[in-house]
């Protein structure tokens, strides 16, 4: 598991979050939920090493090992936890498979050997890129650039992913995919998926765990029906909301 234990952040004299301890990763998918500003990115990007906190640690269990995120080496982090940030424009040109294979680096160090070809395989057929693997990035659509960069962070044969806003620009179709592809990572690879999502009925859909966060502080955490509640999120959003349970899913209504 990912126990993130009194994290604080600030810039400057402006505090973002904490002090936060929490359970951010453990098996399933996890969304991370709130407002903007609430320090839902921060939290994740501390989490994977993106960014240090000020005060506080991240510790990361996989099997035997148990790592202080931010004290052992960044080769040890990566072959155990992998984190796909919001801004992830690249410059350089490449194509799907070049880009998908960048996820193998931790591993074989940009030497490629026969599991890491077929880790990268894997991924792409995983991700329903295979077609698309000779194609450069700038000639993709939006969604399909974004599996593109979730497909690397599979390849990278991490026991845990944290995703800052995959859904990010999505339209509806190409999001459903995006959570259907994550939820059968979670539940046919074993990847623990923690993620930061804005859609809250996307966040009760597809998760076995929420966290909500406000003002840097984590205010509910639980399943959907725990969390997903008209109380709670009004809590959170600071905005007239109503649940209703359809199809067995909790469902928020946002009142004008």
């Amino acid at each position: 598991m990912i126990t993130v234990d009194g994290v604080t952040k600030a810039y400057g004299a402006t505090p973002v979050l904490g002090p936060v301890t929490q359970v951010l990763a453990e098996r399933g998918i996890t969304s991370i939920i709130g407002p903007n500003g609430a320090g839902k990115s921060t939290l994740l990007t501390i989490a994977g090493r993106l960014a240090d906190p000020d005060t506080g640690s991240v510790r990361v269990r996989d099997g035997e090992r148990d790592l202080d995120v931010h004290r052992a080496r960044s080769s040890e982090v990566a072959k155990v936890v992998a984190v796909l940030r919001q801004e992830n424009r690249l410059t350089t040109r490449l194509t799907v498979r070049e880009l998908v294979s960048f996820g193998r680096f931790p591993h074989c160090g940009g030497r490629m050997g026969d599991r890491d070809v077929a880790a990268v395989e894997e991924a792409l057929g995983f991700l329903e890129l295979t077609d698309l693997q000779d194609r450069f990035l700038d000639e993709l659509s939006g969604g399909q650039r974004q599996r593109a960069h979730v497909a690397m962070v599979l390849a990278q044969g991490t026991r845990y992913v944290l995703l800052d806003e995959p859904l990010s620009s999505l339209d509806i179709r190409h999001a459903v995919r995006m959570m259907r592809l994550l939820r059968r990572a979670a539940d046919e690879l074993g990847r623990a998926v923690a993620l930061v999502v804005h859609d809250v009925n996307f966040a009760a859909a597809w998760s076995d765990r929420i966290v909500a966060v406000r003002d840097g502080r984590v205010v509910a955490q639980g399943t959907p029906a725990e969390v997903v509640r008209d109380d709670v999120l009004e809590e959170v959003f600071d905005t007239p909301v109503r649940v209703h349970v359809l199809d067995g899913v909790p469902t928020a209504v946002y009142h004008r």
